[in-house]
């Protein structure tokens, strides 16, 4: 009897607070959704962190006019140098056939990309990557058959800097949404609250508990909080759908990004929905603590 009480009286309060009890719900949803999406790109970003690092290389541009003499220098002090792993020479047609494969989902690209386009070059693994400075003073650019000496390690720092700047920005966004939010479901709460005080009292005069007479409103967050996280996750579901399999489906299958699976998405959902409902109950509860008085 008394679970159905309760539960009639949390049916009541949403009737009541219709409009309020939407836009808390949207705001939610919102907040919760820029949330999933900031451990999405989290996620993302130390996948792709633990492909490319681990295949960093120092790329040896040779010049149009090298010649063969110029070249097989440069790979025997290659072969010498205690700071080198490993190193792979690619010819012109090798780096066209290679940059083909990268971008074969985008055609109009390798069409306007001339065959003699891309240089020469050694692809060099280092010993310690960090040491990217000692293989540039002994290849100097514009020197002995060298056009440039490139780190892609260089490279992956402001990718990845750039990749981090966005996660950052999203999660940003999504905690000012976040307080939105509670300051919505606060003001919810308490208006509430008002609009049911001759109920709450007379329960009061009954016998019933400060708990049991919170319970309704309580339950009446958890639940907003419950149905937002259920959009956001609708959101991630829809953006994985149209944005990551389709947008994106060319650079994943060319192994320059990494997708979402769906394991990701049921993990940040489960994470997502558990705030939402976990933010709203104790922000219902703070606010009756603080404000009300049942």
């Amino acid at each position: 009897m008394r679970v159905n009480f309760v539960l009639s009286e949390v049916a009541t309060g949403l009737r009541r607070n219709l409009t309020m009890t939407v836009a808390m719900i949207l705001t939610t949803a919102i907040s919760l959704g820029l949330m999933g999406t900031g451990l999405l790109i989290a996620s993302m970003i130390n996948e792709m962190k633990g492909i490319y690092y681990d295949k960093v290389q120092v790329s040896i541009f040779l010049a149009d006019e090298v010649t063969d003499e110029q070249r097989a220098a440069i790979e025997a002090e290659l072969e010498s140098s205690p700071e080198v792993r490993s190193f792979l020479y690619e010819s012109k047609d090798e780096a066209y056939e290679r940059f083909q494969q990268q971008f074969s989902q985008q055609p109009e690209l390798v069409e306007n990309t001339p065959a003699d386009a891309l240089p020469e070059s050694f692809r060099v693994e280092l010993v310690n990557p960090e040491r990217y400075a000692v293989i540039a003073a002994e290849f100097p650019n514009g020197e002995n058959g060298v056009d440039k000496v490139a780190d892609e390690g260089d490279f992956l720092d402001r990718l990845f800097g750039l990749l981090n700047g966005a996660r950052n920005a999203t999660i940003a966004v999504a905690v000012v949404q976040a307080l939105a939010a509670l300051l919505l479901i606060s003001n919810t709460i308490q208006l509430a609250a008002f609009n049911r005080r001759n109920e709450t009292n007379i329960m009061r005069l009954v016998g019933a508990s400060r708990w049991y007479t919170q319970l309704p409103f309580i339950l009446e967050a958890a639940l907003a909080g419950l149905v937002g996280g259920l959009l956001a996750v609708g959101g991630l579901v829809l953006t994985k759908v149209l944005f990551v399999d389709e947008t994106l489906a060319g650079p994943i299958k060319a192994g320059i990004i990494t997708g979402i699976d769906w394991g990701q998405i049921a993990w940040t959902g489960g994470i997502i929905t558990a705030a939402g409902v976990a933010l709203a109950g104790v922000a219902a509860y703070v606010t009756l603590r603080l404000y009300v008085r049942l």
